[in-house]
């Protein structure tokens, strides 16, 4: 078996005994139990973490709690916010390549392509919202009470931390989902408890020293790995929790959106999707091809808003599918360290056996697969699959398979397309592959999704919103628009 050589700081953090963070104390589990770290490229044992509970939930929870009201944390002043997330940015981007790496022996996906995709997404997304703790403002106004005449009053609003953030992250991007959710509870003054997926807890971990060393007060951020049906479900229940975002399956959202609402507590909920790549017959072919490939093969197809459906105008579709599927059977599995490979590993044994099955299970309803179908090992390889005469309602259409699969079908025009892009129960994301702009402008506000992108697919920025319409979830990540989702408002009359 090839060895790979890793960063001095990956080789002392894998070898570390990983505890729970509550505070600025490292914790074994309240019952002594712990979790399996798995190498998705081997099936290996990497190491393990401490297995957080209910009961080290709510320890978290008071801890942040504590830290919310009286505290140099609450005490702190916007700017000083300001330079402590920028300060935190520049750690993470000084530890690049080691949490790279992490994430690579934690979750399957390339180091070389998390440093440059995940990580700096990241660091300027942390930037981003540093920005924002100096500039989340109210109004004033001036009232009118008509039951009062004569008397004079000042209105204004202000926007306050909404309080302790719970915040519940997917395996498929552990770091990145994560600094979503940081950057806007420490940017407006909340506290955290951070649970990381089971699969993929270290880059969480690894947050949360970093959290310290660049000067945050213990308290403000808390990782409690831990299962789901466990310290997820009791940080979900949680009565002192003042809000909580999640990113992962619809399923589990509705099972969480149901826990928040007996305390009403605020949620944002960023779930899963079908997204519909679109190819008009005028757009350049090469381009689309290759853009489609990559919307459904990066990350190996785990991201939300993968490109899982291609619709292509009948003109062009025997050809983009043939072009798409000789990318596909070219593209190189191997340990996500090798830095010559293309695509890594699913995330575990059962995400694998999950694919695999949906593929099977397309076959038994008719479907053809013009390249890949199989499973490789050892490790948790799923090759780049591609699969047409299949069915709108088919399974493999109407459902998320969160691998390297893709469905291709024909469509005859637009109106064809926007139909088919719209029928389903997601609305995350979408793309549309054309060069008639005219053409685009029109179809973009009929398609029901979050995002639309045009001769692109899942290109990210700060100041852009991402979330989804219909079961793809509640609320936005990023943008302007996450502040309302960290702050509650307060209108103030005053009788002067």
């Amino acid at each position: 078996m090839t060895e790979f050589s890793l960063h001095p700081h990956t080789q002392a953090f894998i070898k570390r005994n990983h505890a729970l963070l509550i505070g600025d104390q490292r914790l074994g589990g309240s019952d002594g139990g712990t979790i399996d770290v798995i190498n998705p490229a081997t099936g290996d044992k990497l190491t393990q973490v401490a297995r957080g509970t209910a009961a080290d939930i709510n320890k978290a929870v008071a801890t942040a709690r504590r830290t919310f009201e009286d505290s140099a944390w609450s005490r702190m002043t916007p700017v000083e916010r300001e330079r402590l997330l920028w300060r935190y940015a520049d750690l993470i981007e000084a530890n690049a390549q080691s949490l790279a790496e992490i994430e690579c022996l934690d979750n399957g996906k390339s180091a070389a392509i998390a440093e440059a995709v995940d990580i700096q997404l990241a660091v300027n997304f942390l930037r981003y919202m540093a920005g924002w703790a100096t500039k989340i403002d109210g109004s004033s106004v001036k009232p009118s009470v008509p039951f009062m005449p004569g008397a004079q009053f000042h209105g204004y609003t202000t926007r306050e931390p909404v309080g302790v953030v719970g915040a519940i992250v997917a395996w498929n991007f552990p770091l990145l989902l994560a600094c979503w959710k940081l950057g806007p509870a420490l940017a407006t003054g909340c506290t955290v408890v951070l649970k990381p997926a089971e699969d993929t807890p270290l880059t969480a971990l690894r947050l949360g020293e970093l959290a310290l060393e660049a000067g945050y007060p213990a308290g403000v951020l808390n990782v409690v790995p831990g299962l789901g049906h466990d310290a997820g479900a009791a940080l979900s229940a949680h009565p002192d929790v003042d809000k909580l975002t999640f990113t992962g399956s619809t399923g589990v959202g509705k099972m969480i959106g149901k826990a928040a609402m007996d305390h009403m507590t605020r949620v944002t909920l960023e779930l899963g999707g079908k997204s519909p790549t679109i190819v008009l017959d005028d757009a350049d072919p090469r381009e689309a091809a290759a853009g489609a490939a990559n919307a459904i093969f990066f990350n190996q197809g785990q991201v939300c808003c993968a490109g899982s459906r291609l619709y292509v105008q009948r003109k062009l579709f025997d050809n983009l599918v043939a072009d798409i599927t000789d990318i596909a059977s070219n593209i190189r599995l191997g340990n996500g360290l090798d830095p010559d490979t293309e695509m890594g590993p699913l995330v575990s044994a059962v995400q694998q056996q999950r694919v695999h099955g949906f593929i099977e299970k397309g076959l038994a309803e008719g479907a053809r697969i013009t390249t890949g179908g199989g499973t490789q090992g050892p490790g948790f390889f799923v090759q780049p699959t591609v699969i047409v005469d299949v069915d709108q309602r088919s399974t493999l259409v109407q459902e998320e398979i969160f691998g390297p699969v893709l469905v291709a079908m024909p469509f005859d025009d637009i109106e064809d397309a926007i139909r088919i892009a719209n029928d389903s129960q997601y609305g995350l994301g979408a793309s549309i592959w054309s060069n008639n702009l005219s053409a685009v402008h029109r179809m973009v506000p009929r398609i029901k999704s979050g995002s639309v992108w045009v001769n692109c697919h899942t290109a990210l920025d700060p100041s852009l919103p991402f979330g989804g319409f219909k079961q793809s979830g509640l609320g936005r990540e990023m943008g302007a628009a996450c502040i309302e989702h960290y702050t509650e408002i307060k209108s103030v009359l005053m009788k002067v």
